[in-house]
């Protein structure tokens, strides 16, 4: 049963199979999240000043500066020691590089170092958030999922989104934005099969998280709305300069992460930590993920001056520790960014035009979702999760135009890309998201190869050539005549496939042949030079073996028989036909 569930869900359009892995990779990742959560902020209670999870401002001068320090420090010492001298990848960008080059196979050992790396991160004050930690662990709680279920390659990058989505989903108690997310930013594409498992992914995760944080949107706005539609040009206007400087974040990040890539980690990490602490003995708004700053900004309580304070210095630490490579999450940061610039942006409104506009609690909402979707380059799930975080329909209309005016001033005025794809350029890699590839990605082998086979040795009797004719089969895989043929694996792996039909000539034409021995290596006959390739891989791994070994035809063997049985046949022709249909 198990063998055919995973034969069914390389198809394309398994839905049935792929729902029931969603709801089972939700409550996953959901367990998962909720848990880093409660190590977070049970550790944030009990260090913190009257057990506020975000009271940095209320530490002595000496412990805002000591705290990111010493756990800069104390990060680096773990990633240097235990990450194999640094090697070992965390975050959003991990898990992009692993869809695109590993089909989506995430390390449990990255995800332990990641669990604990950023809860130290968050803990000791560090300006990140924990979205992309949860990405990192929601999607890699499903791919384990598919790993341990030896599932096939492309359902597992469907488990992968599922994580990603309830991951999400699970931090903002925001199940569609988490949805959006994961099809906008993680997979870059939107298909049915797609965003059936990952909608129960994320509904089974915030399902769990309300049962144990409750139902509260992440922020209590008040139910602000649109003073008049003559504020619309100055919303464009707003959304060009918060375009503008989520340019300057994701270029500042970008050039921060190259220049430094050639220092020792654990050197990195306390630098990332000394910074963050000289800067919060001035700003100790920068410290933590900041979801107070963003309220009270809703809520109109701090001046225009300090919230341009906390704009500059808030991308001066985000971009040097996250450049750096402290493990954290870029998400919230410009939430608190987007927030503090649109508020700035709303009093100055107030001032030119007094008693005529929105208060500038409510341009702060739509500076959160203009800088989020124009850093990410996710316009509809930076929408998504505006609308959800406040639970304010006002938002959604002037929503709209300050998140699609900052994208394309982002992407198209200063010519930046999501500043997970820079980052992820950085590294020399690519997601390489063009439509074939994201087609091939979608099935797998085991969905379309050719059974029409037989298996043979290459030196044979005349009665066991005739035996494997008797299925009347398409192709012979002729493996190598070994003498350790029962201890060698290899020694049963194709080294050719044959044309059945050009044996059947062969004999038919040569009635007087030895009956003892024929070789199906010197026999006139049309071969092709054949490579091996898993059930598990899906259409692309498929063509990328077949280019990489030079040959137009591959023998799917079972993803966990060692002696390499073959169970089919996949040639080029059958990929190029699959992406051209």
């Amino acid at each position: 049963m198990l063998e055919r569930f995973r034969t069914r869900l390389a198809s394309v359009d398994a839905l049935p199979q792929l729902a029931v892995l969603g709801l089972l990779s939700g409550l996953m990742a959901g367990a998962v999240i909720v848990a880093f959560r409660l190590l977070v902020e049970n550790v944030q209670g009990g260090l913190l000043p009257g057990g506020d999870i975000e009271a940095y401002e209320k530490l002595p001068l000496l412990v805002r500066f000591l705290l990111p320090a010493l756990g800069g420090l104390a990060i680096g010492v773990l990633f240097q020691y235990l990450g194999r001298s640094g090697s070992v990848q965390v975050g959003v960008v991990h898990v992009l590089e692993r869809l695109a080059h590993h089909q989506g196979h995430l390390p449990l050992r990255n995800l332990a170092l990641q669990f604990v790396s950023a809860a130290m991160s968050i803990i000791s004050g560090h300006s990140v958030g924990r979205e992309g930690p949860g990405v990192h662990l929601g999607s890699a709680s499903g791919s384990l999922l598919g790993q341990w279920l030896h599932l096939p390659n492309n359902s597992i990058r469907t488990l992968v989104a599922c994580g990603a989505a309830a991951s999400i989903a699970a931090s903002f108690n925001t199940p569609l934005a988490g949805v959006i997310f994961s099809m906008e930013v993680i997979l870059m594409e939107y298909t049915i099969a797609g965003f059936t498992p990952v909608i129960l992914a994320a509904v089974s995760a915030t399902a769990l998280t309300r049962f144990v944080f409750g139902a509260d949107p992440a922020f209590g706005a008040p139910p602000l709305e649109l003073g008049s539609l003559l504020e619309l040009p100055y919303l464009m206007l707003m959304g060009v300069l918060i375009g503008a400087l989520a340019a300057v974040f994701i270029g500042s990040t970008q050039r921060v992460a190259e220049a430094s890539s050639h220092i020792p980690v654990w050197k990195r990490m306390t630098l990332a930590g000394v910074v963050t602490g000289v800067i919060a003995l001035w700003v100790p708004e920068i410290m933590g993920i900041g979801y107070d700053t963003v309220n009270q900004s809703l809520l109109g309580e701090i001046g225009m001056g300090l919230l341009f304070t906390i704009v500059a210095f808030k991308i001066i630490a985000t971009t040097v520790g996250l450049g750096l490579g402290l493990p954290g999450s870029l998400i919230g940061p410009t939430l608190v960014v987007g927030a503090a610039a649109g508020g700035a942006l709303g009093h100055i409104a107030a001032m030119i035009f007094p008693g005529e506009v929105a208060s500038p609690g409510f341009y702060a909402m739509l500076g959160m979702g203009a800088m989020m979707g124009a850093t990410l380059q996710a316009p509809l799930a930076a929408l998504m999760a505006l609308l959800e975080l406040t639970a304010n329909p006002n938002i959604i209309l002037p929503g709209m135009l300050a998140v699609v005016i900052s994208c394309m001033t982002s992407s198209h005025l200063f010519g930046r890309e999501s500043v997970f794809l820079t980052l992820l350029k950085a590294r020399g890699l690519d997601y390489r998201s063009n439509p074939v590839t994201q087609s091939l990605r979608r099935v797998g082998v085991a969905s379309v190869l050719n059974t029409s086979f037989a298996v043979s040795p290459a030196r044979i009797s005349l009665a066991a050539a005739d035996a494997a004719l008797d299925s009347q089969p398409l192709w012979i895989a002729v493996t190598a005549n070994t003498d350790d043929a029962n201890t060698n694996p290899l020694a049963h792996e194709p080294v050719c496939l044959l044309l059945a039909a050009d044996l059947a000539r062969y004999l038919s034409a040569n009635p007087q042949i030895d009956p003892s021995f024929i070789d199906l290596l010197e026999i006139p006959a049309q071969r092709e030079k054949v490579a091996c390739i898993t059930t598990q891989a899906t259409l692309q791994q498929a063509l990328e073996t077949m280019n990489t070994a030079g040959v137009d035809a591959l023998c799917v063997t079972h993803h966990a028989n060692t002696t390499r049985r073959v169970m089919g046949i996949v040639t080029r022709k059958t990929v190029e036909s699959h992406y051209r249909d």
